[in-house]
């Protein structure tokens, strides 16, 4: 062989040896680039699965794993989303469920994202006699957020579950050998509060140094529990709580979707229910917030009354060992329980105003308390309250009736008086002369009125009370089922708007009582052309009006102004028959203007008001 073949063959052989390099290389290039984009997918996948419920996170689970199973562990490794081995076994494990119980409630725990799957309020149940979940299975997600590395968000890896009693649970999420977080829950016996410590060891070889917070992403379908949709949704909303405010804030009731993006402290805030919540507290505070709700249609299927979510931010500081001490209530919104965890819970209750909550807070919850320690049937505590309700405003009352028989004695005087002055020109004299006449009796234009004012703030107490009382759910009285809803007699195949698809009998009873209550004194008030639309509106535009809205109201509410209307005829009854004897109030009446009496200042005023006009007029002439 020649020099000449020999060299064609080491051309031939080093060709041959750069091509196999260079198709090996192109080859491992575009597997690279498979696999960067098979983990784009999947982690968007994930991302998806989680901002639409943990009911699609087995789904993008299932393709973390599909796309991650291969022959060899390297592989494995090129296509996970994850850099860390052990993150990468984390996030492939199996599911497992611990439970923690004591009286009060049971929760369900998963090892994936060391969360609670699903919570049962013990020794309460649905409107349908279903056992009460708080929380269910695939309708809440529970995270914290963080950048290491990589993005991370705990609820995409299962937890090692390091320790578990009867009483406690302990779960570790390994980074490396030395760098993990930590979640121990522990719930103490009879209490709806369970303590959650997060600790980060060794995370801060991870986390970079300018991080000054951490996310924490708390996810929620809250459930309908109630039987009447429109009153649980208007009593259901957000409350958040800053620190050091004896008050609490809102979302806002009543409304189909809010959002409130917070920049200060808050100390916690609560996924509110018409009477059951689930309550997040930061023993040093969140940083700020994201909250937002948005309730969903009645028709909705899942029994999903509104979807909560959270995006808060937890003031983190560098260090070996870090802890969030965190609480989670979950619970019924019952004024004393929530009272007495003296975290300022009990604010939740809508119990009104600074007024009205001062009465519902002060008087009428430990009435009712008291009464309840005595009395099963709260039928019969909610009689005895009005029944003491009336006996203490009886005075107000008496002294109501009293000024209105003042006012309706002196009428054929004050019908003498508008007689003598026909005249639109007169007019002024015509007032000067009642307010004279009023003045020499001693009577008083707004002396019926003003008791009745003082009435109102009980009466809008007692508005507020009935549909946020606790004690009143699932209670029976009579015909009643449910004294916190509707009670219905009748049930239309179509709905009736502002009416809707039932009759309240309850509500009807109070429409109908307030209709007799009405007629009862129409021939009370005072006759006039003015007074013939009042008149009109009071007997048959109010009962109509009250039977609207009273048909959705808790059918206690309906009951206790139904007891109300009956209890003031009764009183009205006794008060004319027995105290009021119209012969001799207008006899006093006379005595009293027979005396001297020197004029007011506002009759001096009135008078020379009068004398002005009438010098206008005589110079016009």
């Amino acid at each position: 062989m020649n020099k000449n073949s020999i060299l064609g063959f080491v051309i031939i052989g080093v060709i041959l040896i750069v091509f196999s390099w260079y198709n090996s290389k192109v080859f491992n290039e575009q597997q690279e680039l498979k696999a960067k984009s098979d983990s784009t997918v999947i982690a968007k996948n994930l991302q998806a699965a989680q901002n639409g419920g943990t009911a699609n996170l087995d789904t993008a689970s299932k393709q973390v794993v599909q796309a991650a199973t291969v022959d060899s562990t390297s592989a494995e490794e090129n296509f996970s989303s994850y850099k860390d081995s052990m993150l990468i076994k984390a996030s492939k494990a199996p599911e497992e469920i611990t439970t923690l119980e004591n009286s009060k409630i049971k929760i369900d725990f998963t090892n994936i994202g060391a969360q609670t799957k699903s919570v049962k309020v013990k020794n309460y149940f649905t409107f349908d006699s279903l056992d009460l979940m708080l929380v269910r299975e695939n309708k809440s997600s529970f995270a914290l957020k963080l950048y290491t590395n990589e993005e991370i968000k705990t609820d995409n890896f299962a937890f090692e579950k390091s320790e578990s009693t009867d009483s406690s649970l302990t779960y570790k999420l390994y980074f490396d050998s030395l760098s993990y977080i930590q979640y121990k829950y522990t719930l103490p016996k009879e209490s709806y509060l369970v303590s959650l410590d997060v600790t980060m060891v060794g995370m801060n070889k991870l986390i970079p140094r300018n991080v000054t917070s951490i996310d924490l992403q708390w996810r929620m379908d809250v459930p309908r529990l109630e039987k009447g949709y429109d009153n649980e949704k208007n009593y259901s909303t957000i409350v958040y709580k800053f620190p050091n405010d004896k008050s609490v804030e809102d979302l806002g009731l009543r409304k189909d979707n809010a959002e409130k993006d917070i920049r200060t402290k808050l100390e916690w805030f609560a996924f509110q229910q018409q009477f059951f919540s689930a309550i997040l507290v930061a023993e040093n505070g969140f940083s700020n917030g994201i909250l937002k709700y948005q309730f969903y249609p009645q028709t909705e299927t899942g029994k999903d009354l509104m979807n909560c979510s959270a995006e808060m931010s937890l003031p983190y500081t560098e260090g070996e060992e870090v802890t969030f001490p965190l609480e989670l209530y979950f619970g019924p919104n019952k004024f004393s329980t929530l009272k007495s965890y003296d975290r300022g819970f009990e604010k939740i209750v809508p119990l009104g105003g600074w007024l009205i909550g001062w009465i519902n807070r002060y008087i009428i919850i430990l009435v009712f308390d008291f009464l309840g320690k005595f009395i099963s049937s709260y039928g019969l505590i909610i009689f005895l309250l009005t029944l003491l309700i009336k006996i203490v405003i009886s005075p107000l009352t008496h002294k109501s009736y009293m000024s209105s028989a003042k006012m309706r004695v002196l009428k054929p005087e004050i019908d003498k008086i508008a007689e003598k002055y026909p005249k639109k020109e007169d007019a002024m004299k015509k007032q000067q002369e009642t307010m004279a006449l009023y003045s020499k009796t001693g009577v008083s234009m707004f002396g019926g009125c003003l008791p009745m004012l003082l009435q109102f703030p009980i009466l809008f107490a007692m508005f507020r009370f009935f549909p946020a009382s606790f004690e009143l759910r699932q209670e029976s009285f009579l015909w009643a089922k449910d004294l916190s809803t509707y009670d219905s007699i009748l049930n239309f195949p179509f709905t009736i708007p502002l009416f809707g698809d039932h009759l309240s009998l309850f509500a009807l009873l109070m429409a109908v009582s307030t209709y007799l209550y009405s007629r009862m004194n129409i021939d009370q008030m005072t006759s006039g052309p003015q007074m013939a639309g009042m008149k009109a509106m009071t007997l048959y535009f109010m009962p109509i009006f009250l039977l609207f809205l009273g048909n959705n109201f808790s059918s206690g509410l309906s009951y206790y102004y139904l007891l109300s209307n009956l209890m003031t005829m009764v009183q009205t009854w006794v008060i004319r028959k027995y105290f009021v004897d119209e012969e001799k109030i207008y006899a006093k009446l006379q005595e009293k203007a027979a005396k001297p009496k020197k004029k007011s200042k506002f009759q001096e005023r009135l008078d020379a008001v009068y004398k002005t006009q009438q010098q206008q007029l005589k110079n016009k002439k």
